[in-house]
């Protein structure tokens, strides 16, 4: 039970590694709010977890929307008194190329993946601040790492929520608050089954190209990234923060 008495707030916690990361983090004793813009997704990851004998409760939240960040927070303040871990982990993808890319499709996935990112970080860090302890662990990217042609917005994105990472773990390295980023490759998650691959002229070719990107020769799981996750917000790391911890198959290694 590493998470015995803390609580942890989830975006997109309705699918993908935010769902294998709420189930885990329930399973190691901590109250999680998981939130997301599909009720229906959110109370079957409730009702997962409540078979499963865990809690895990539910505040639908758009995280572009600066009301709906601030009422997630004050939701979990209210329900469980403190916020120990934030997990910006709601995300988007749309391919394109730059002079390909849509306006609206560059403005979405920026208003989701980072200024979502900011938005639930300038609400939990003032709670945060007053116990003197936190944790947050921001979802960037290999792609936030290292350059692919295609995915011109989402590789921006994810270049932002590094360096956001960064600047929010030098801001607050003295004040009890540690701050880390996951950098997935590939994962098996809804966004890169359906959507990404939907729109593939070809799809089994891009499944390849997406296999071929990682040396051990497979796409991750969604419990992996959780483990790694989990591994951030122990405690018996405090001595970590402002990290990139790439989980990607060796694919940053090349």
């Amino acid at each position: 039970m590493k998470l015995a008495n803390k609580t942890a707030i989830i975006t997109g916690g309705g699918t993908g590694i935010g769902k294998a990361t709420a189930h885990l983090f329930a399973q190691e004793g901590a109250n999680v709010v998981i939130t997301g813009r599909r009720a229906s997704k959110l109370e079957e990851v409730h009702q997962e977890a409540k078979n499963n004998g865990h809690t895990i409760d539910f505040f639908m939240c758009d995280v572009s929307k600066e009301e709906d960040c601030k009422a997630t927070v004050n939701y979990a303040l209210e329900k469980h008194g403190k916020v120990d871990i934030l997990f910006n982990n709601a995300g988007i993808l749309i391919p394109g190329v730059t002079h390909e890319t849509e306006t609206e499709a560059w403005d979405q996935i920026f208003d989701i993946n980072v200024k979502g990112t900011y938005l639930m970080s300038k609400h939990t860090i003032p709670h945060m601040l007053e116990k003197g302890y936190g944790v947050i662990v921001n979802n960037s990217s290999v792609g936030g790492l290292k350059a692919l042609p295609g995915l011109a917005a989402y590789i921006a994105s994810k270049g932002a929520v590094t360096q956001l990472t960064r600047s929010m773990a030098l801001e607050y390295a003295d004040k009890g608050i540690r701050v880390n980023a996951i950098c997935p490759g590939v994962i098996e998650t809804p966004m890169v089954l359906d959507d990404f691959y939907s729109r593939a002229e070809d799809k089994e070719a891009a499944e390849q190209f997406m296999i071929s990107l990682h040396p051990v020769g497979r796409l991750g799981k969604p419990e992996e990234i959780a483990h790694s996750i989990l591994f951030l917000v122990d405690d018996n790391i405090g001595f970590m923060t402002g990290n990139m911890l790439s989980v990607d198959g060796g694919w940053i290694a090349r």
